[in-house]
């Protein structure tokens, strides 16, 4: 027996040495925090979206124009101590329209990407459990839904939907945007819905409704909340498009879309009426992305977590 070996057994430890504390198992949820931690990417874009948001609501109080003000004095003049980020040309201060615009697609976004995610996450859920019929006909639906582009059906309504609030826009982008991730939540459920605890809780009679939301959705809670975050992109970036091509968002509501579409024709002689509002939907897309990028890369460890 080894000297090490020997004053082992002859010194027994403290029952309050560090030695005989014992580490508690990390939950998944520990241990996707643990690796989000370690990823400058995410708290990178955090930090910024955080600020944009801070920005875009409490930006509007700490400043004197509102989006309808005008300035007959300083119409189309660039960026002063005055007007930050200038005025277009019947002398509108472009920051004040840059915040409102910001502020509606965040609404947008953050409603209406989650929105989607659970449209998603129920009707997958719902066809992949249950099957036969209902299956069918909720695959025939999709299908349908997915060979009809979004973009040009709501050209067709736009003239329906014009003269009403922007909500209506907010909703629509939710209503045609769960398709795919619904069928990634089917293909799941359908791998799950044979597990011993689904059917565990099936023959203790437990209700569909219950075994979907206690059993088979948060399982799936990891790709959810991916789409759900990337989906905040997905529905910025739908409003912003159509508000430029002038089905979405109409005046005098303001978006960041009409502000580009306003300085495009004008972004060589006055390049503070499109650079601006360019600048921010950029860099609020990116900072959401990396937030994205880096759940995705925690959540999922064969992804290419080790990047950071």
């Amino acid at each position: 027996m080894s000297v090490m070996q020997q004053e082992a057994i002859e010194s027994p430890l403290e029952p309050g040495s560090d030695v005989t504390k014992t580490r508690k198992p990390l939950t998944r949820n520990g241990l996707v925090w643990l690796r989000l931690k370690k990823m400058p990417r995410f708290w990178i874009g955090l930090v910024v979206v955080v600020l944009i948001v801070v920005w875009a609501f409490l930006g509007p109080l700490l400043y004197p124009y509102g989006i309808a003000d005008r300035d007959p004095l300083n119409m189309g003049l660039g960026p002063t101590l005055l007007h930050w980020f200038g005025t277009n040309s019947i002398g509108q201060d472009i920051y004040a329209q840059t915040l409102a615009g910001l502020q509606k697609s965040l609404v947008i976004g953050f409603v209406a990407g989650p929105s989607a995610t659970i449209i998603a996450a129920i009707v997958g859920s719902t066809a992949g459990y249950i099957g036969g019929w209902v299956d069918r006909i909720i695959q025939w639906f999709i299908l349908l839904l997915l060979v009809i582009p979004a973009f040009f059906l709501f050209i067709l309504l736009s003239p329906l939907i014009k003269g009403l609030s922007w909500i209506v826009l907010m909703f629509y982008i939710a209503l045609f945007s769960w398709m795919i991730m619904a069928q990634v939540v089917r293909s799941q459920t359908r791998s799950l819905r044979n597990r011993d605890f689904v059917r565990a809780a099936r023959y203790m009679g437990m209700p569909t409704r219950t075994i979907l939301g206690r059993h088979i959705i948060p399982n799936m809670a990891s790709i959810l909340i991916i789409d759900a975050t990337l989906g905040i992109v997905v529905a910025i970036m739908s409003e912003t498009s159509l508000s430029y091509f002038g089905f979405g968002i109409q005046k005098p509501d303001v978006s960041l879309g009409t502000l580009l579409a306003d300085g495009t024709a004008a972004a060589v002689t006055r390049p503070w009426l499109f650079v601006f509002p360019a600048f921010v939907l950029i860099a609020l897309l990116f900072a959401i992305s990396l937030v994205g990028d880096a759940l995705r890369d925690a959540i999922d460890p064969t992804s290419g977590m080790n990047r950071d």
